[in-house]
């Protein structure tokens, strides 16, 4: 007698999904996303629409829209004597602000990390600038560089780094380097905070077993430190080279460009455009776009080189890179 084996059973199909629920999920999605889209919308695509159509229009501050004159804007405002000096001068504190921001911070973060004391003391005091305002900080920094009631005027006279009692805003050097000491008391515990975060999301399995294979401090720094850092190290220059890219308040208040227009950025000849020397909307919008594509530009390059693998990829790269 032949035994014949009964067909496998079939699973029951699962139900089609109701249209009429998916549907619900998709509109109460949209309604959880509509109040941020209506601000991005609001605030920023209609405002850089209008940047747009300025930019190629014959637009006076106070005459209004007087029909397109494209690419005329443009072409005046590279033609216009300060766009190479501002965007030099822009790149050249930008370069500083940036070096000296994130290896400050790294700087920081190691040691706010190793203290065994007074490590809450060490990080409320390198948190504490970051509270303040960058106007508020300028207009404080302002009144110290000033020669008639700040410290410092006085302090460099006496120590014959100056020849009297004058401001250090008063020389191009002594305006740009004036300034980004102000920068880097502002933001360094900021940079800090982000690098601290990545450096305590690093395990330390991978440390003990570095020192346990042999490996030295600077090894360890080079072969897990840094690749297992690479994305808050990625978050921290693109928003340091963005944020000096886009510098105006504290040259603003501190130099107003000066002296002789010699630390005039970007962004401030873009209001020097449109409110005071051309009062000329128009071609301050062509410098805005302008500077818009940069930035796009500049932070695409950035997030290329700076991009990393994934973490388990970047771990196995820096054990390698130990064992070596």
């Amino acid at each position: 007698m032949t035994l014949t084996s009964s067909p496998p059973a079939r699973t029951a199909a699962a139900p089609p999904t109701h249209r009429g629920a998916r549907s619900r999920r998709n509109l109460r999605a949209w309604a959880y996303a509509s109040p941020t889209a209506a601000l991005v919308l609001v605030f920023f695509v209609v405002p850089v629409g209008l940047v747009v159509v300025m930019s190629g229009s014959d637009w006076p501050l106070l005459a209004g829209n007087r029909g397109v004159n494209l690419p005329d804007n443009y072409a005046d405002v590279v033609d216009h004597r300060l766009f190479w000096p501002a965007i030099w001068f822009t790149l050249k504190y930008t370069v500083v602000a940036t070096v000296l921001l994130i290896g400050l911070g790294l700087g920081l973060a190691f040691l706010v990390q190793e203290a065994s004391r007074w490590r809450a003391f060490l990080r409320t005091t390198f948190l504490l600038p970051t509270a303040l305002g960058l106007a508020s900080a300028s207009l404080l920094f302002y009144a110290m560089y000033s020669p008639q009631v700040g410290p410092i005027a006085p302090l460099l006279d006496r120590l014959g780094v100056t020849d009297g009692v004058v401001s250090p805003l008063g020389t191009p050097t002594g305006a740009l380097w004036s300034t980004v000491i102000l920068i880097v008391w502002r933001f360094a515990g900021f940079y800090m905070l982000l690098l601290l975060v990545g450096l305590q999301s690093i395990p330390g399995d991978v440390y003990e077993a570095a020192r346990i294979d042999g490996a030295s401090k600077g090894q360890i720094f080079r072969g897990i430190t840094l690749p297992l850092l690479r994305p808050s190290l990625a978050l921290s220059t693109i928003m340091c080279v963005t944020g000096s890219l886009l510098a105006f308040d504290q040259f603003y208040i501190l130099t107003k460009g000066g002296p002789d227009s010699s630390t005039m950025t970007v962004v401030q000849l873009v209001y020097n455009l449109a409110f005071e020397s051309k009062r000329n909307l128009g071609m301050a919008a062509a410098l805005s776009v302008i500077v818009l594509v940069a930035l796009v530009v500049i932070n695409a390059a950035q997030l290329r080189a700076l991009r990393g693998t994934d973490s388990d990829t970047r771990a196995a790269r820096g054990t390698r890179a130990v064992a070596r």
